[in-house]
């Protein structure tokens, strides 16, 4: 996989969009080297989820805009979840709104992101997850964010368990018609500019290398990696990492590196150097979580991580 061509069509216009659209293309405007901590939206999981429930609390997407417009975050993953009628596709009028409030403070979305089980062995489930995916690469085409991010799967309470959602197959079988079902994906997201971005997320996929094996099945320019650094379940999350870089089409930078309190923090300076070193440039989405923290706040632990991103950034030793 080229992640240099990748990232380049990815960034081009989606079809039957003017060039002005263009503009809505994730390219950083500072840090160094091309590096830009931004922010995944599902860091305020808990508001947006009361929100959705009663608009009068908690927060939308429009104030998490807002959010990083106070905060001078050039760009903000949009979840799909967070969208009214989720799983459907927001109406076409919430989707310019949405667009315009963004432009108008300067503010790229660099992806969304759906729901999807590829791996369970009910084929129902998986053609239900490839047709989520593809009105949501539409809906990001509209949106003019470049990737959507997708799951292996599988959704449920232990998702390391894989094997029982797969009924019991070989690793190898589950791992082909996961690769189907995102080539499918993929096609259609090369047909409207959008990339798949193919997250780690401690389930079917965690660890570089089974990562980087499910990626190379697929065999797809439009079908890249998001990288999450907090759900590589190994001794040395770090070479995991390091792995994927070259495949990165996304991230979910995280604060620590197994997703919860008891695991190390993230060593932004290692990891910023990590990146760099591995070719990558562009946006470095951070998502916090509650992390059965009672008194979480999601603003402040974000600030926390976008502070220690930006001085790991500028503190870099280049040559």
């Amino acid at each position: 996989m080229n992640r240099r061509r990748l990232l380049q069509l990815a960034a081009l216009p989606p079809l039957g969009f003017s060039l002005a659209d263009a503009a809505d293309s994730p390219h950083p405007r500072s840090g160094k080297e091309g590096l830009s901590p931004t922010l995944n939206a599902y860091s305020f999981l808990e508001p947006l989820n009361a929100n959705l429930a009663d608009p009068t609390t908690g927060i939308d997407l429009f104030g998490v805009c807002d959010f990083c417009a106070q905060h001078e975050i050039e760009a903000v993953d949009l979840t799909g979840y967070f969208f009214p009628g989720y799983p459907k596709a927001p109406a076409d009028d919430y989707i310019a709104r949405i667009k315009r409030y963004t432009r108008d403070r300067g503010i790229a979305i660099s992806g969304t992101g759906v729901k999807n089980d590829f791996a369970t062995a009910d084929k129902k489930v998986r053609a239900e997850g490839v047709a989520l995916t593809k009105r949501w690469i539409e809906v990001a085409a509209q949106l003019g964010a470049p990737v959507v991010r997708v799951f292996a799967g599988p959704q449920q309470k232990n998702p390391r368990d894989w094997q029982s959602a797969a009924g019991g197959a070989p690793r190898e079988e589950v791992e082909t018609w996961m690769a189907e079902a995102l080539l499918e994906c993929a096609a259609h997201g090369e047909t409207y500019g959008v990339a798949l971005a193919l997250q780690n997320h401690g389930d079917f996929l965690s660890n570089g290398p089974d990562h980087l094996s499910l990626l190379k099945r697929v065999n797809h320019a439009w079908c890249g990696a998001l990288v999450d650094t907090g759900k590589y379940f190994t001794d040395d999350p770090y070479a995991d990492i390091a792995l994927m870089v070259p495949h990165a089409v996304n991230w979910q930078i995280k604060e620590t590196l197994g997703s919860k309190l008891k695991t190390p923090p993230t060593d932004f300076r290692k990891l910023v150097k990590i990146i760099h070193d591995g070719g990558y440039r562009g946006f470095l989405p951070i998502e916090t979580l509650a992390m059965g923290r009672k008194d979480y706040d999601p603003a402040a632990e974000i600030l926390k991580a976008l502070k220690a991103m930006r001085e790991a950034i500028a503190e870099m030793d280049l040559p």
